[in-house]
């Protein structure tokens, strides 16, 4: 197979990989036959792990035990580890003294934690350009209100602004950075107004913070949701970062082990603090996950994450739009992160993710991406298709995409493609099963 080679504005100079990722050089097979490197553009769905969160974790295994409640030497290494990344994820984001550091099992677990939390009778404000993880939390409450967002994110917070200062809320909660256009909140900006108004803020960092530095002391954000599969390190944990008042008057969030000082049979006296909103053996694993990876992230040179995620998207972007038939949403935003969605009109997006994966082994999402009151705003409503970096993309991949969905709009696909199995797929596929496309254990893979 040849693949035309894509002119308009080439990248001028070859952007390599800004850390070590597992899994960079997997192989995946074709359906034409053969196969293909993998091209992982599908990061801010789940990133993979840093090659340094896996070292860890490999370290750390042979000593797992039970967490605080045990009196054997790898219980009290495991319990200070657990401990140990607590305060290693609460130096990442920049938590005040009294903050509190409670691990979850992701943003979503994160923001539900804290939606219990809210005193009774306080009213929030939120958007409707969030994912869900931030929206439906929120909206379960007749008290909440849900605000229209504006055509780009500077408009979005000016509406947030004076809707703030109407008065009467407790709570406005937003997204760093959006999973749709990548397009970045002004928190600083946010957090004023908020505190101003007399409310405080939260903040869903999944797609912010792989991305971007966040300082909850610096920034006044009061708390900080997020996940470890989003951040480099998929182990199961997440976490939310921030005020410990509300969190320790409100009703803990999971009842059992763990979270009780004391149990009778007419009461229980609970925990404050994480211990309160922790119930249960803890995630170590996850937890020790988390962590490495924020102490990697904070090892990159000062502007060394923009940087290189500007020059990915500066590519993706020039180079789809120079594409006839196909529009890129929301192509220039003051201030985004590594996403970009496009369309291919009059093609379904999810018979173009299919072409992609396919035929040049290359991952992207396709959908309304948990975002449907978003997405539907932006012309959507059909999906679209989103290509995410991270710290393991390189120009490469992006060449590769940009040279491929200019096939799919100029020569077309190679194969034909239907539905096949309720899904969009060719409908002759040389591939084997992907439930069974790893080896069994202790056997290697051959794909040819």
């Amino acid at each position: 197979m040849t693949l035309s080679t894509l002119s308009p504005l080439r990248c001028p100079a070859p952007v390599a990989p800004l850390l070590p990722v597992v899994g960079r050089d997997t192989r995946v097979p074709l359906a034409q036959g053969g196969s293909t490197t993998y091209a992982n553009l599908d990061n801010a769905a789940s990133a993979p792990a840093l090659t340094s969160v896996a070292t860890r974790v490999a370290q750390v295994l042979p000593h797992y035990a039970s967490v605080h409640r045990g009196a054997g030497y790898l219980s009290r290494v495991s319990t200070a580890l657990f401990e140990q990344a607590r305060a290693e994820v609460g130096t990442f984001l920049g938590a005040r003294p009294d903050d509190v550091v409670v691990f979850t099992r992701s943003t979503t677990d994160a923001l539900d934690l804290l939606a219990r939390a809210v005193p009774q009778g306080s009213r929030v404000l939120v958007a409707d350009v969030e994912h869900h993880a931030n929206l439906l939390s929120w909206q379960r409450s007749a008290l909440t209100t849900v605000l229209r967002g504006g055509s780009d994110a500077e408009e979005t917070a000016t509406l947030l602004e004076a809707e703030l200062a109407r008065g009467g809320y407790a709570l406005l909660a937003v997204a760093g950075a959006s999973n749709v256009t990548g397009e970045v909140l002004p928190l600083r900006r946010l957090a004023r107004a908020a505190h101003a108004a007399g409310a405080r803020i939260a903040v869903d960092g999944a797609q912010l913070l792989p991305h971007r530095r966040v300082d909850l002391g610096r920034d006044g954000i009061d708390w900080i949701a997020l996940s470890g599969h989003k951040l480099y390190a998929p182990y199961g944990a997440g976490a939310l970062v921030g005020r410990r008042d509300w969190l320790d008057a409100a009703d803990p969030y999971l009842a059992g082990g763990g979270a009780t000082l004391d149990v009778r049979h007419d009461a229980v006296r609970w925990a404050t603090g994480p211990d309160r909103h922790e119930a249960g053996s803890p995630n170590v694993l996850g937890a020790v996950a988390l962590a490495q990876a924020c102490s990697t992230l904070a090892t990159l040179a000062p502007g060394a994450l923009e940087a290189h995620e500007e020059a990915l998207r500066e590519r993706l972007v020039g180079g789809l739009t120079a594409l006839a038939g196909v529009e890129v949403v929301r192509p220039h935003p003051d201030d985004a992160v590594g996403v970009v969605t496009f369309t291919v009109p009059g093609r379904s997006v999810s018979e173009v993710a299919a072409f992609l994966s396919a035929e040049h082994g290359i991952g992207v999402r396709d959908g309304r991406f948990c975002a449907h009151r978003f997405a539907d705003s932006l012309g959507l409503a059909d999906g679209g298709l989103r290509v995410s970096t991270g710290v393991g993309t390189g120009s490469a991949e992006v060449e590769r995409l940009l040279a491929a969905v200019e096939q799919f709009v100029g020569a077309g696909p190679e194969l034909e493609y239907g539905i096949v199995a309720g899904h969009w797929g060719p409908t002759t596929d040389a591939r084997p099963e992907p439930a069974s496309f790893l080896p069994a254990p202790g056997a290697d893979a051959d794909l040819g």
